[in-house]
């Protein structure tokens, strides 16, 4: 075997091979899933690791299982072995049942039943009463299922998910494993709002009056055309209404229907960083005078402004981004992670200067893009790390002995465009949300795109051979990238398409910078002068950086360059080093650990530009009186501080 191809196979085969050797519903919720009334299923799950080909079925004796409730991640229970993949921390993947019982009552017969989870890793199938309703490879992205067909109204139904990560080593950093995210049960009219159906967009039409476009789909399940009135209601804090409008819209029997509505506001509250104002969108669906349906959305009324020269604006301020990246574990948490732990992180790394957030590099759980429009931090949306072919996954250590090719590359080509959609349609309504990436460093040079340029010296590439013929050409970026950004477009044209390059030398070799909208730079802050010069048309961006202040000062300094996403606001499991190694040492913010070498906590100096302040570290001579401090620096404000010694 001696191309790339024939190695990735190769690879996976081996790895196959060695791994057989709190009950609240907020406004977020409801507009998450654009439901009336959503029920949350946390609770009493019936739980087992292994595969039991029975076990979908209703008469399957589970009193043995184990009970639990929901989120739940089995891979950070352990145990924890030298044997397993180094990149995923050391942590065991395999498959496991989830099952739970259903009473759905006699009188909901006549209703739409369906079930909709927030994030299954991975391959995530579902089943009720034995019946297959499908399967969603990838373990990031919200689903939902019709039980209706086969519900037994009145009596006992069993709901069943079977979770295979038995490719356990499938990602670059610690995923965990299992039904991690919430899961709803949704009784609907069988006349409905869709799934993620309702989303609006604003703009301003001056300086004291701002528009907000409504588009509205409805569902209509029967067999007869639904005559029906949209309302859209527009509530300030104190639940006064702002705006209101009303009209109608015919659904053709079995078919979907959408309906265009706009909204004036007067003297608007914008959405900042700084003052991040929600009003609610109350959307009202009636049918013959009665209401039918309803969702509730929170609405942060802004403007964004890209431009190549001048960089960011929100509301027409100019503003550098401070951002990080974070991957979703919450460290001994895992990826279950309850919505306080990741309140409490994102206060605090917005209390040290952060205001954006990169999601690193997936979909985030809904209640990140939440708190994001409550505290008022920008959200780098992000769907892949890896497209049609994967990358080097480090089993022994990162970086060290023969790497791994499982990942979601397997079924980049079947679902990826289905979950890009999927993204932007859950997430499109957070004001929060700035931009959509459509990947990361997919084209780090050899792992696996190559191209004839690397074989150029001098041209501070990062890259470990030169240009090799059996990889895949490069060319094959700017192809998918098009297709990937026509996706977002399609269903958002308010944010930019983005993504984040490790080799702009190489893509700029391609059309893969021109489908995008910005362009974001990791690690290449010595191209910025000249890629500006070059393609003075082109908006980038740091999007992964180091902790240099020559990094800061290549944003602080240049107008054209309007952020930087630091690498990473918090440890994360997973990329481990060797063995004993967790996880990764590079946040702002450190994970606790006994051993400090093994998740160390290097805050203070990461901490220092962001927050606008200086450290000093003072020794006593011995003297008594006052001692004057001066703090001086090109990049903070001079700061004077006595201290009285006795």
């Amino acid at each position: 075997m001696n191309n790339f191809f024939d190695r990735v196979t190769q690879a996976r085969l081996k790895r196959v091979t060695g791994l057989l050797l709190f009950l609240f519903i907020s406004a977020h919720l409801l507009a998450q899933v654009t439901y009336r009334e959503p029920l949350k299923i946390n609770d009493n799950w019936k739980f087992q690791k292994g595969d039991f080909p029975k076990a979908a079925s209703p008469d399957f004796d589970d009193s043995k299982w184990r009970i639990l409730d929901l989120p739940h991640d089995w891979s950070v229970e352990g145990p924890l072995s030298q044997c397993l993949a180094s990149c995923t921390g050391y942590l065991p993947g395999g498959i496991a049942w989830y099952r739970k019982v259903l009473d759905i009552p006699l009188n909901q017969k006549d209703k739409k039943i369906y079930v909709y989870f927030e994030g299954i890793y991975r391959n995530g199938e579902v089943f009720i009463n034995g019946v297959s309703l499908g399967m969603r490879p990838n373990g990031y992205i919200s689903c939902e299922y019709d039980l209706t067909p086969y519900l037994k109204f009145g009596g006992k139904n069993i709901l069943a998910v079977r979770v295979d990560h038995s490719k356990s080593a499938d990602s670059r950093w610690y995923t965990g494993s299992g039904i991690y995210r919430d899961v709803y049960l949704i009784e609907k009219n069988p006349v409905h709002l869709d799934l993620w159906g309702v989303y609006y967009t604003t703009k301003a039409l001056s300086d004291k009056k701002s528009a907000v476009h409504v588009q509205t789909t409805v569902k209509n399940t029967t067999d007869h055309p639904a005559a029906l009135t949209i309302v859209q209601e527009l509530l300030d804090k104190e639940r006064k209404s702002k705006a209101k409008i009303s009209g109608k819209l015919m659904v053709p029997s079995g078919k979907d229907g959408t309906a265009n509505q706009d909204l004036t506001v007067n003297q608007p509250n914008l959405w900042s960083v700084d003052a991040p104002y929600l009003y609610q969108l109350t959307t009202s669906v009636y049918k013959d005078g009665k209401l039918i349906d309803q969702s509730v959305e929170n609405v942060g009324i802004r403007t964004l402004g890209f431009d190549a020269d001048k960089g960011f604006s929100l509301n027409g301020k100019s503003m550098k981004v401070k951002g990080v990246c974070l991957h979703h574990d919450a460290g001994c948490l895992g990826s279950a992670v309850p919505k306080e732990v990741l309140e409490r992180r994102l206060i605090t790394l917005k209390s040290i200067g952060c205001n954006a957030i990169r999601g690193s590099h997936n979909p985030q759980s809904p209640d990140l893009y939440d708190l994001c429009d409550k505290l008022g931090m920008l959200v780098l949306d992000e769907g892949f790390d890896e497209w049609e072919f994967p990358k080097k996954k480090w089993i022994e250590g990162w970086n060290v002995g023969t790497p791994g090719f499982d990942g979601p590359a397997e079924f980049f080509e079947k679902w990826g465009e289905t979950d890009l959609r999927d993204l932007v349609l859950r997430d499109r309504n957070h004001p929060s949300v700035f931009m959509w990436s459509i990947g990361n460093e997919v084209d780090y040079p050899n792992d696996p795109y190559t191209h004839p340029i690397l074989d150029k010296e001098g041209i501070g590439q990062q890259h470990t051979h030169g240009y090799l013929k059996d990889h895949p050409n490069a060319e094959r970026l700017g192809t998918i990238a098009k297709r990937l950004a026509a996706v977002v477009r399609k269903q958002d044209t308010s944010r930019p398409v983005t993504a984040a390059l490790a080799g702009p030398v190489m893509s700029n070799e391609t059309d893969y910078p021109g489908a995008l909208d910005v362009v974001g730079y990791n690690y290449t802050e010595n191209r910025y002068a000249k890629d500006h010069a070059t393609y003075p048309k082109r908006i980038f961006y740091g999007s992964e950086n180091g902790y240099s202040m020559d990094a800061w000062k290549a944003v602080r300094d240049n107008d054209y360059i309007f952020g930087q996403f630091l690498w990473t606001g918090i440890d994360y499991l997973g990329e481990s080093h060797r063995w004993p190694s967790r996880g990764f040492t590079s946040g702002l913010l450190g994970l606790e650990a006994s051993n400090s070498a093994d998740m160390g906590d290097y805050t203070d100096n990461k901490q220092r530009v962001f927050q606008g302040k200086m450290i000093a570290y003072l020794q006593s001579t011995g003297k008594k009186g006052t001692a004057k401090v001066t703090f001086t620096s090109p990049w903070l404000k001079e700061q004077v501080v006595e201290l009285e010694i006795e």
